[in-house]
């Protein structure tokens, strides 16, 4: 697996620039950097190779599409060796659309995006049938204040 210690700061500008916005333009990016657009795809495809860049995504906003609940889910497991076999039927289920295996109280920590309390209560039914799950807890978001990447350049670094 390769290690931060394998990019350097012109790599790193390139993630920052396309993390703020993943549309931006090589040939923009090249301007910024003062490099060619030619050195922004040959260092794209390294970091891809890396797997560094794994997939450029769209983010949408579920609430304008009719999504209003976003919840999150404390899972405990019979035993922390079901974590495979659960989170595999978690994937099964759309309205999961992140679950991360945890240390402390919980052993799978998961979101979930729904219509509504109604379309809520039916997943939570289909996830507590799972086998392998002992319990959950359910946490309703009510807003969402801070959504960013995380910051690879640090402020004298951002030119």
């Amino acid at each position: 697996m390769s290690k931060i210690s394998d990019i350097d700061k012109l790599d790193k500008q390139i993630l920052s620039v396309l993390m703020k916005d993943a549309k931006t333009p090589y040939t923009d990016i090249a301007k910024k950097l003062y490099v060619s657009g030619g050195t922004i795809h040959v260092r794209m495809k390294k970091l891809e190779q890396m797997g560094i860049v794994k997939n450029a995504s769209l983010d949408v906003d579920h609430v304008k599409l009719g999504y209003d609940i976003c919840a999150y889910l404390g899972i405990y497991l019979d035993k922390s060796s079901l974590y495979t076999d659960v989170s595999g039927n978690l994937s099964r289920i759309s309205e999961v659309v992140s679950a991360h295996y945890t240390t402390g109280l919980y052993n799978i920590f998961a979101k979930i995006i729904c219509e509504d309390t109604n379309h809520l209560r039916s997943v939570l039914n289909k996830i507590q049938r799972i086998e392998g799950i002992q319990r959950t807890e359910t946490f309703i978001s009510l807003e969402n204040s801070i959504e960013r990447p995380v910051q690879l350049l640090s402020g004298e670094d951002d030119d």
